[in-house]
């Protein structure tokens, strides 16, 4: 047996739980790309839709998805069917620098998303002003240009640890992230400090971003029904809503952090006797197989959030596809 195939059965020892998981990424992908084609398409055919800024952000967010499902699902659908891990080459080095981009991008749209809702609703007189076309292509231009040189900077950094002997070698890993891509190239420490850095940093910004954008939200709409001393039920659901399916948004993300501060703090050794249930499993290997399926979550759900949940987005899907009659 070939170290691949070695490395392969380390994360996956058993042949069951193989055939699951590619059934698992397979579902999730169709998924993901029958829904995000469907609202991409949607919204782009819409004449109503398209010049919303909100759908303009969202028609972003789709676009990030789409590349991060095309790059990730055929990679490890592949590993998984060949059983064993991905080899370190330009494929590996372009999916990883694809990841991280379209992560990146995410985040940051995602956070604008929360910020354009806050003012809609808080600051209604100048929105139009604020959010003209120009200012709206050059807010989707920053979050491909700032993703895409945070994914250059970490080629950069990582490439110190590059060595031509590794080319063709097995990483640990169904998927390039970084993890895997850092302990293959030894462990490059500067590239490891600023990805967990700038990660960190995007992530609370988005967290915080949010927090205030729906917390005003609702002290708007509480303020509107104060004088008739009731509850604006359905401004505290929404707000929970979507504060909830952030967390979803964001749990792989989350989930990089607590293993890297595990990594740090105590080294992911000490946790494998939570982990193991079983003979053959390592907490490495298990916690690599959450974080593939985890990533293919947010794909799935993003459409179904901001796009599928709008009633003007629902209406213009039946054109699409030729379902609604004409009356």
């Amino acid at each position: 047996m070939d170290l691949g195939h070695c490395l392969f059965t380390s994360i996956l020892p058993s042949e069951t739980a193989a055939q699951v998981l590619v059934c698992i990424i397979v579902m999730l992908t169709i998924f993901s790309l029958l829904v995000n084609g469907c609202a991409l398409l949607g919204l782009g055919r819409s004449e109503d839709l398209s010049w919303e800024p909100r759908f303009t952000l969202l028609k972003n967010l789709i676009l990030s998805d789409l590349l991060l499902v095309l790059s990730e699902s055929p990679t490890i659908i592949a590993c998984l069917l060949m059983r064993r891990t991905l080899p370190y080459g330009p494929w590996c080095l372009t999916q990883y620098f694809l990841d991280t981009m379209c992560i990146f991008c995410t985040i940051l749209t995602i956070t604008c998303m929360a910020l354009e809702r806050y003012l809609y609703v808080c600051q209604a007189i100048y929105y139009l002003h604020i959010l003209t076309s120009k200012r709206l292509c050059l807010i989707v231009g920053l979050t491909w240009l700032l993703s895409g040189a945070a994914a250059t900077v970490n080629m950069i950094l990582m490439s110190l640890g590059h060595k031509a002997a590794l080319v063709g070698t097995s990483t640990t890993g169904l998927l390039c992230e970084p993890d895997t891509l850092e302990i293959h190239l030894g462990f490059p420490r500067s590239v490891a400090i600023f990805r967990k850095v700038s990660g960190f940093t995007v992530t609370m910004l988005c967290i915080f971003s949010y927090l205030f954008s729906y917390f005003r939200i609702y002290q708007e709409a509480q303020n509107v029904v104060q004088p008739f001393q009731q509850v604006n039920r359905r401004a505290r659901n929404t707000v929970l809503f979507y504060c909830s399916m952030l967390l979803l948004q964001l749990l792989p993300v989350l989930l990089k952090i607590v293993s890297d501060a595990l990594w740090e703090l105590e080294g992911i050794a000490t946790t494998a006797s939570i982990l193991m249930d079983s003979p053959g499993w390592t907490t490495a290997g298990v916690l690599h197989i959450i974080l593939l399926v985890l990533l293919q979550v947010p794909p799935c759900i993003n459409p179904l959030i901001y796009g599928l949940r709008n009633q003007e987005v629902r209406q213009a899907l039946p054109r699409l596809i030729w379902w609604r009659k004409e009356h």
